[in-house]
């Protein structure tokens, strides 16, 4: 039967090439010269082979590869990369793509591996439970927690309207996961899930790659180039980290989901476009809001729906459940099971996991790794991470200060002693936080403050 093969690559005589051999196999055949070209393709129509260039100009292919396995989850990738970046092929063989070609190749290698991976792909298909929604194992939100029970009804019932949905929750929670499961259950399912990093984007460049731009816009803009937004037309806008948006590009967002047109940087034509927004953000926008950092109209427009991922030790129970998941997903296809010990299972339940799901993953990974087909034990676990624990304690306290500063300086009267304020207001809480640790033992408590005991019991006096 006839195929879709996309291929992905800014070189003419490759393309040429790989076009023909496809074509006179019979299959249909799409041609992108950029990671951006293919996500709007693989976006529009479905795709059952992606033939893809590491090398790209703009978004390079690994990234890509992210991006079209959301946009095309069926569609085996073959990446193409030229001989001496081995090591490339390696890593996307490692991020899931199904084969490589080491330019040059001859077509009878390109033929070859093209026919086992649509072979591979009629295989999944076929094994795969009919209608299924389910993501790839690893992919899926787990949770019997009271917590996730609220959040998988939350997105249940966000998903199939078309209100913004803001996700909230500290980093690592799996707030990118929740964004998918809203795309996959949305009306724009079938449309593309562009997902916007502004942290990840070039500060400079944060509104062209964003609305796009058209040739000549500015220096090095040598062609007109469509925006993450353009790409999201018909599908899903995810945007990452939202409170990363700069305040000079939130206007003109806001302009952009209010009246639901882009203009591209040197374009004076807005072009029309229509996409579902999702954001997230381990930031409390309405604090941003408050500090002036976050414009209040763009806030409101972001979160006519929210969904709160609670941090990973507040649903203890659920980590065993996930522990399992990402050792199941940690070894090879046919490879011994390895096996976590009840030992194992109650030092990763006693974890704080500051990193939060992303760390228990990574921590289990480790542990397979060491433990091989064996059972896993304590031992077999990474050090626990203490350190980024108090570095988010310390940057919230900072926060609080901060605010605590400039809400004192907002009013048209500039307060007096304002230093003595403050320690009236973080003196008591810690004098007490201290003394209960210390069971209220004045010289225990003085010398973890570092301070004379005198001074202690003139300062609680």
């Amino acid at each position: 039967p006839m195929s879709h093969i996309l291929i992905v690559d800014d070189e003419e005589s490759i393309c040429w090439a790989l076009r023909r051999l496809a074509e006179e196999e019979g299959h249909a055949v799409s041609v992108a010269s950029s990671a951006e070209e293919a996500f709007e393709l693989a976006g529009h129509r479905a795709v059952d082979c992606i033939l893809l260039d590491i090398r790209l100009p703009g978004v390079d292919g690994l990234t890509a590869m992210a991006r079209l396995k959301q946009l095309a989850p069926a569609a085996p990738i073959v990446v193409m990369t030229a001989f001496g970046s081995l090591g490339t092929a390696v890593e996307a063989i490692r991020n899931g793509a199904f084969d490589y070609l080491t330019k040059p190749f001859d077509l009878e290698r390109a033929s070859e591996v093209l026919r086992r991976a649509l072979a591979q792909r009629d295989a999944d298909a076929r094994a795969a439970p009919p209608a299924t929604m389910n993501p790839p194992c690893g992919e899926e939100l787990l949770g019997a927690s009271p917590a996730m029970q609220d959040v998988f009804k939350r997105i249940a019932l966000a998903a199939p309207t078309n209100a913004a949905v803001l996700i909230t929750g500290e980093s690592g929670t799996g707030k990118e996961l929740v964004a998918r499961a809203i795309h996959r259950h949305s009306q724009e399912s079938s449309g593309p899930l562009v997902t916007v990093n502004l942290a990840a984007l070039n500060p400079a460049l944060v509104e062209s790659e964003l609305f796009g731009h058209v040739r000549g816009a500015f220096t090095g803009a040598d062609s007109a180039r469509p925006g993450l937004l353009e790409l999201a037309d018909g599908g899903t806008a995810f945007f990452d980290e939202a409170g990363d948006i700069p305040l000079s590009v939130q206007v003109k967002l806001l302009r952009a989901l209010e009246q639901r047109e882009i203009t591209p940087v040197g374009d004076a034509k807005p072009r029309r476009t229509a996409f579902r927004v999702v954001a997230a953000t381990h930031r409390d926008l309405r604090k941003e809001v408050q500090k002036g950092a976050f414009r209040e109209d763009l806030f409101f427009r972001l979160a006519v729906f929210e969904i709160h991922l609670p941090p990973l030790r507040q649903r203890v129970e659920d980590i065993p459940l996930l522990a399992e998941r990402f050792l199941r997903n940690a070894l090879p296809a046919g490879a011994p099971a390895a096996h976590l010990t009840q030992a194992a299972l109650d030092e990763l339940c006693r974890r704080p996991w500051p990193g939060n799901v992303r760390e228990l993953r990574n921590a289990v990974e480790h542990a397979a790794l060491l433990a091989r087909a064996g059972a896993i034990t304590p031992e077999h676990l990474p050090p626990q991470i203490v350190v980024s624990t108090l570095a988010g304690i310390d940057s919230e306290l900072s926060r609080a200060v901060r605010t605590w500063a400039l809400d004192r300086l907002a009013g048209t009267s500039l307060p007096e002693n304002l230093y003595q304020q403050f320690l009236d207001e973080v003196e008591p809480p810690l004098l007490s936080a201290v003394l209960e640790r210390t069971a209220h033992n004045r010289v225990a408590a003085a010398n973890l403050l570092g301070i004379h005991r005198a001074t202690l019991r003139k300062k609680l006096n």
